[in-house]
């Protein structure tokens, strides 16, 4: 390694989708390749082949819903968990930041599809959880460390002294952080926030085991009383691609205009 004297950069790779952008020409048009070629196959496949294709399409809406639900509460309940463990990691009480670093650490070691197990079956035999119930709650632990990092990393990247600035003006440690530093954090980190919604629609899917009616739980169904494997889970995949870039599409304009009031 070379010392010149300046910070070492820093790679972050998400599990969310490529974020497009039209500074990077490729990913930008490989984006709209991939959306509007998923689109144009999807409908063709409706109309040129309505059995089983645009069968399978009036099948899963609900399937759809129920996945919005699961991820839009997930990602609501996760936020929440990430700022309180965010907070955690960088208290100065050892107590505090040693629970916060042990949520991080024991929750990343263990995959989601186990936690989404141990809640639903394996604490099931004490207390019984709705399965949509089990399914939030499990994402929302799991993505909640992931957040709870986001939200470190987006706190300490605030100058220190916008904190003795506050502190200067008579506000408590706590009034400065939820007036001045948690304000300014969230801009920082809606970008990353933003991927790990993607992230985490994408991880949706594994809700199908719990008996939770999602888009993959209805193509399911649809494919053991049709037989029609192929056909099905084309469509599920053409749906989650299409939902999946949409929203990547999205999440780059705001962070195109987060930065352009920069």
């Amino acid at each position: 390694m070379v010392h010149d004297g300046k910070r070492p950069a820093i790679v972050e790779v998400g599990d969310g989708a490529a974020i497009p952008s039209k500074s990077d020409i490729g990913l930008f048009t490989a984006w709209r390749f991939a959306f509007f070629g998923a689109v144009i196959l999807l409908a063709y496949l409706a109309l040129s082949k309505p059995d089983p294709y645009q069968t399978i399409l009036t099948f899963i809406p609900d399937g759809i819903l129920v996945t919005f639900q699961v991820t839009v509460g997930s990602i609501i309940l996760a936020l929440a968990i990430g700022l309180v463990a965010g907070l955690g990691r960088i208290s100065s009480n050892r107590f505090i930041n040693g629970i916060a670093s042990l949520y991080v650490e024991v929750i990343r070691g263990i995959p989601l599809l186990v936690q989404l197990f141990y809640l639903y079956y394996a604490l099931g035999r004490f207390v019984h959880v709705p399965d949509i119930a089990s399914a939030i709650i499990a994402m929302a632990v799991c993505y909640g460390a992931y957040m709870g990092e986001v939200f470190r990393a987006g706190i300490q990247s605030i100058p220190k002294g916008q904190m003795e600035a506050a502190r200067s003006l008579g506000m408590t440690k706590a009034q400065a952080m939820r007036h001045v530093i948690i304000p300014q954090a969230f801009k920082v980190v809606l970008p990353p926030i933003g991927n790990e919604f993607i992230a985490l629609l994408k991880d949706s899917s594994l809700v199908s085991i719990l008996a939770v009616a999602d888009i993959l739980r209805r193509g399911r169904e649809f494919a053991s009383e049709t037989f029609a494997y192929f056909e099905t889970y084309t469509v599920i995949a053409l749906i989650y691609l299409i939902i999946t870039l949409f929203f990547s599409k999205l999440i780059g304009i705001m962070e195109e205009r987060i930065n352009a009031g920069n």
